[in-house]
């Protein structure tokens, strides 16, 4: 049986707790494939992590490998394939007193996180390690970590997957059709809600999800905001964040990542802009991404553009531009 090693880091917090047996069960890397597992966490919390691992045990799965926790960065990454930065200081928390609301803030603190784990992940982590950000703000916590990992052999993401997977199911209620008709769903630009989630190239059997559904207002005036605002609305109906949305959205990557992409198809997650669509050259920004028989990712081209995109796109554009500005001295 093959192996692989995964890091997964905010290893005791909800996000984690759906994510974890997903990684080890044999659905994400295959029934061939055994996951070592490595569980990291702040020394504070690295103890509620045993009974994880007793859980994880008790699954059965036999794809389990070895499972390790630790609130050592270097000593978790190190000869990882995979590295699943879940954990992130989130809004709303109290730090030297201060209830930490603005992204601003959000991006300074998460920032001294990500400069170190990067900088690990890049000394220690396997050559063409892969590394997908979930924790936010992701797009710019991707970024510092990418330019302080300074690895280009290893690809890193930030993930759109959840804003993906909500967009389908919203188009896919609109029209009264399976979700499983929706394709080609492309979120452009930041994991924020000023995400541009395209109705006009995805498809619901093979045809513009916009012209099935033949309501430009609703496509303007309600989806976007309904996308864009899932999150928020979760959080208000339920009183906690959406983490079983979330834990799957990271295993939808990590399979597209590493599974060949149909045609007529891609998958959605943000990476390092090569200037396609006319994106400055190394946001991290999200894009319309397929996987090749390689193993490669590349950029679907040619995708074409409405004013509405386009105006849309230019939005999130900015605020990425105004969040690298934001963390220039970390990225310098």
């Amino acid at each position: 049986m093959k192996e692989i090693n995964v890091a997964v880091t905010g290893g005791a917090g909800q996000i984690a707790y759906s994510l974890l047996p997903r990684l080890i069960s044999g659905e994400t890397f295959g029934s061939d494939t055994r996951v070592n597992l490595r569980l990291i966490e702040i020394p504070q919390v690295v103890e509620k992590l045993e009974g994880t691992i007793m859980e994880l045990i008790d699954c059965g799965f036999d794809q389990t490998g070895i499972l390790t926790a630790t609130s050592d960065i270097r000593e978790g990454v190190k000869d990882a394939d995979w590295v699943l930065l879940v954990g992130s200081i989130p809004r709303g928390i109290v730090i030297d007193g201060k209830k930490i609301e603005e992204r601003s803030d959000l991006l300074k603190i998460n920032g001294g996180i990500f400069t170190d784990q990067g900088k690990a992940i890049g000394e220690l982590a396997k050559q063409n390690a892969k590394i997908l950000v979930v924790g936010n703000p992701a797009n710019t916590n991707a970024l510092i970590g990418m330019n302080s990992a300074n690895n280009s052999s290893q690809q890193w993401f930030a993930m759109t997957a959840l804003d993906a997977n909500r967009a389908k199911a919203q188009l896919a209620q609109k029209a009264s059709v399976d979700i499983s008709s929706l394709k080609n769903m492309i979120i452009w630009g930041n994991h924020s809600p000023t995400m541009y989630p395209d109705p006009y190239n995805a498809t619901i059997n093979g045809k513009s999800a916009a012209e099935v559904i033949d309501d430009n207002t609703w496509l303007e005036n309600d989806y976007l905001p309904l996308v864009q605002q899932r999150g928020k609305a979760v959080i208000d109906a339920r009183g906690a964040s959406s983490a079983a949305s979330a834990a799957n959205a990271a295993i939808d990557t990590v399979k597209a990542v590493e599974n060949y992409t149909e045609p007529g198809d891609c998958f959605s997650a943000a990476i390092a802009s090569d200037g396609s669509y006319g994106v400055p050259k190394g946001l991290i920004f999200g894009f319309p991404l397929r996987t090749r028989e390689s193993g490669e990712i590349e950029i679907i081209q040619g995708i074409e553009l409405n004013d509405f995109a386009k105006s849309k796109i230019k939005i999130t554009t900015e605020e990425l531009e105004s969040e690298r500005e934001a963390v220039s001295d970390l990225i310098s």
